[in-house]
């Protein structure tokens, strides 16, 4: 075998292996059995034994790694002794912070590295209300804007813990709802506590001579007490402290931890200007002090009323840095950096804690895993019957290329939920326009005379820039929709982005090595595939101006119904609305509850199943649209009698979708189309960056139009990613169409740009309409067996679709040619480089004559 299909075969099987490493285990580990499992020592069996016994024992909530850390702590035992593999640093003596160390990355690496997200599995679900006292200091103006900033910061914070696209949202007047996947309670019993902490931060003055062991309290001094480490021993330690701070915490720019020379853990702070003037004032007053007395001054950190460190201060510090030594862990160190860095100014009380079902049906589940199959099957059985053995190899690398997008989202530890699946979605739809533009390339240099050896280097070395510009400027929107999107979107851009690599690695490197080696061998002989279209030679800019004014007329018309609508056309998830618990004797499935409000005319209802956390005892909640709380109650008690529904409590909620998520979407989206322009008009021509740019506002605008026109839709959550599928899969078909045009005025110097336009275009339209053929399979599928927000979807980007692929020939290019009124000079002097031609200068005054 050939040395250059060895090392590619290694790269890919490397980076293959270290995918499953991470997808595997594929669901959460039972605790007790892993460890054991790593652990071949009796007496950590035995130690083991004791928490599961303690944990079956205990009358309140109790999982076995919180009983095993309770009783290794409780009696100094050192667990990292029976796990010699994982190693710490020697010159960590304290027993208690080793295992506080060790046993989360025990528990860390029982769990499943790709999580399911609330949308799909569930979580828990925690009601937090503002202290009334405090709310009542605030201004009644200043009131929604306060609880709008606790919950942004609020979302902010649980982002650290690897939990993504959380739900957090306001509840009546004074209480937010937080709801997180992939996390729990029991094992991690401070997350809710540091969630809500405040983070009050002051620097306060420690008084230079009086102590607590010999001297009365100062006039203005509190007493204050901190822990200290030294050679292994702690010892508590008490000093007057100033009451009133000499600085506070909204003087803090950024706070980050470090590991300091002495290999302890510290929080760094990086103060704003005026802290930093403040806090050179207050420490040369102590040293001038220090210097007088005799002693040096000391300076308190003091963090929510607790005595943190009060470092000794040797001269006046400039420079705006301070730093917060302590006995902290690693993950106790970025979560003090994280609550510094978000600070909550209105305290919070937990008033409720459940755990929710998934905030999608049981129903809509398990259809949208039939559907998928079915979808999956049909476009598998096209590409072999169309591409013979090229389908199967383009199948083959399709299945590695989504392996390779879960094992980097698994090494990421990130969080699966439908704008993620969406963004898989969109992975292999380009995964397989990608194959087929490498085939039917394959197919033009054959036709074109040439061996199958020198079809298959033509094809993938004419095809490259296609597939390279053509996910790179998907690439760019999926890295602005990280930089600024929040929930789906970036979620969705996380998982876009990933796969935008992955689909050029795979088409690029994988296909073309499995193809190669399929000749090298003898297995490929000839590549035989069917065909459709061939030669043909429609005229598409003939119906340039009826296809516009229509399309666009259609666009104007959903407009129009849109703003009709506008009070009725959005979902719980962007408006909020009514929320009911209540309390049952028979459990129904939530696919009947949902079709008895239904028949109610109840609107959009989110039905979900809770249950408080330590009791088996579940609770029906469900969401309606505003003024709908009391019908769906009405509804549910007449149609299930049996059940004996009984009201536990009613609310109003906010959208889950709030003015952040919606504001950060837009500003994505245009600053995507931004850099778009920018990157097109670098690597074409400032026209076919202007053709892309409309025929991508064309899509989401008809798409949204032909959306609002079907009688029972609503804009809903994971309706965000619907919208960001179809730009991707838009930007997708123009650029393969915009990449042949500039192919072709190269390749015929002296054609009329209208003809060159129909020409490519034609040249194209086999694979547009089989992409799109292969891509609709799965997208029929799914609105056709998918159910709830499952159909939705599907049926978003199925009409996504369809105007992808109307665009790409009938507004792309009529833009393009509209830009350059016709002339293919104008396309040439716009060009930073302008084309060479085989033919020679004393010909180009006649080839310029005989160009429009």
């Amino acid at each position: 075998m050939s040395g250059k299909y060895i090392w590619k075969l290694a790269i890919t099987a490397i980076i293959v292996a270290f995918c499953l490493s991470y997808l595997i285990p594929m669901s959460d580990q039972d605790f007790a059995e892993h460890v054991r499992a790593r652990s071949d020592s009796p007496e950590f069996s035995a130690l083991l034994d004791r928490a599961i016994a303690a944990s079956e024992s205990s009358e309140t909530p109790l999982s076995v790694y919180m009983a095993l850390k309770g009783i290794a702590n409780e009696e100094r035992i050192d667990v990292s002794q029976y796990f010699s593999e994982l190693k710490l640093e020697s010159s960590l003596t304290n027993i208690e912070k080793r295992n506080n160390i060790l046993l989360p990355t025990l528990l860390e690496d029982s769990k499943s590295n790709l999580k399911k997200g609330l949308d799909i599995q569930g979580g828990i679900s925690v009601t937090f209300e503002v202290d009334p006292l405090a709310l009542a200091e605030v201004p009644e103006a200043e009131r929604n804007e306060k609880l709008s900033d606790a919950i942004n910061i609020i979302e902010r914070r649980v982002n650290t813990y690897g939990v993504s696209e959380p739900i957090v949202r306001p509840v009546g007047e004074n209480r937010i709802e937080l709801q997180l996947a992939g996390v729990n309670t029991k094992d991690n019993p401070d997350l809710i506590d540091t969630i809500k902490a405040p983070a009050r931060l002051e620097f306060r003055e420690v008084h230079p001579t009086a102590s607590p062991l010999t001297d009365p309290r100062p006039t203005g001094y509190e007493k204050m007490t901190m822990i200290q480490e030294s050679g292994g021993t702690e010892r508590e330690v008490s000093l007057y402290v100033k009451r009133i701070p000499a600085l506070t915490g909204k003087y803090v720019a950024d706070a980050f931890p470090r590991t300091n020379e002495m290999g302890g853990i510290e929080v760094i702070l990086k103060l704003t200007n005026d802290g930093s003037d403040l806090f050179a004032d207050v420490t040369a007053k102590l040293a001038s002090e220090g210097s007088n007395t005799g002693q040096l001054g000391r300076l308190a950190i003091v963090l929510d009323k607790q005595l943190q460190s009060a470092p000794t201060v040797r001269e006046r510090i400039s420079g705006g840095t301070a730093s917060i030594t302590g006995r902290y862990t690693q993950r106790e160190a970025i979560d003090l950096a994280n609550t510094l860095n978000n600070p909550l100014e209105l305290p919070l009380e937990v008033v409720e804690m459940y755990e929710v079902g998934p905030s999608m049906a049981k129903d809509s589940i398990e259809s949208g895993v039939k559907a998928s199959l079915i979808g999956i099957s049909a476009v598998a059985a096209f590409m072999i019957a169309y591409f013979m053995i090229g389908g199967v190899v383009a199948l083959a690398s399709v299945v590695l290329n989504i392996v390779i997008v879960l094992g980097v989202l698994a090494s990421f530890k990130a969080t699966l939920t439908l704008p993620g699946i969406a963004g898989i979605v969109l992975t292999v739809g380009m995964a397989v326009d990608a194959n087929i533009l490498i085939f039917e390339r394959i197919r033009e240099e054959l036709r074109s005379g040439k061996n199958i050896k020198s079809a298959l280097e033509g094809g993938f070395n004419k095809v490259f820039s296609t597939i390279f510009d053509a996910n790179v400027t998907t690439l760019l929107v999926s890295f602005v929709m990280l930089g600024l999107g929040t929930g789906p979107v970036k979620g969705f851009g996380l998982t876009l982005a990933i796969g935008v690599m992955t689909t050029m690695f795979c088409a690029l490197i994988i296909t073309r090595v499995l193809l190669e080696l399929l000749f090298e061998t003898g297995a490929l002989k000839k590549f035989t595939t069917l065909s459709l279209l061939t030669n043909s030679k429609i005229d598409f800019l003939k119906y340039r101006k009826p296809a516009f004014i229509a399309s666009w007329t259609l666009v104007a018309i959903g407009l129009t119904v849109l703003v009709s609508k506008k009070d009725s056309i959005y979902g719980i998830d962007f408006t909020g609305g009514d929320e009911v618990v209540l309390s049952f004797t028979e459990k129904l499935d939530e696919a009947e509850i949902r079709d008895a409000l239904a028949a109610a005319e109840i609107g959009e209802v989110n039905p979900l199943y809770q249950s408080q956390l330590g009791t088996t005892d579940e609770l029906l909640r469900i969401q309606t649209g505003f003024a709908k709380g009391d019908a769906a109650i009405e509804a549910l008690q007449n149609a299930f009698p049996s059940a004996e529904y009984d009201v536990i409590g009613k609310n109003e909620i906010g959208p889950s979708v709030g003015a952040e998520i919606q504001k950060n979407a837009f500003i994505a989206i245009g600053l995507s189309l931004g850099l778009i322009l920018l990157y097109i008009a670098f690597r074409f021509e400032i026209g076919y960056g202007v053709g892309a740019i409309v025929a991508t506002i064309h899509d989401i605008l008809l798409t949204i139009g032909v959306f609002v026109l079907v009688p029972g839709h609503q804009f809903t959550a994971p309706m965000v990613a619907a919208i960001l599928l179809i730009v991707g899969y838009s930007l997708n078909d123009t650029i393969v169409v915009f990449d042949r045009i500039r192919e072709e005025l190269t390749l015929r110097p002296t054609s009329k740009l209208r003809e060159v336009l129909n020409i490519a275009m034609n040249a194209v339209i086999t694979r547009s309409l089989l992409t799109s053929f292969t891509t609709l399979l799965a997208s029929v599928s799914l609105m056709v067996f998918g159910k709830g927000v499952i159909n939705d979807i599907a049926f978003t980007f199925t009409i996504g679709i369809i105007t992808g692929t109307f665009s790409s020939i009938f507004i792309a290019s009529p833009v393009f040619y509209f830009w350059h009124k016709g002339d293919r000079r104008s396309v040439e002097s716009s060009h930073d480089i302008a084309p060479e031609y085989d033919w020679q200068v004393t010909t180009k005054a006649a080839g310029s004559s005989k160009s429009e």
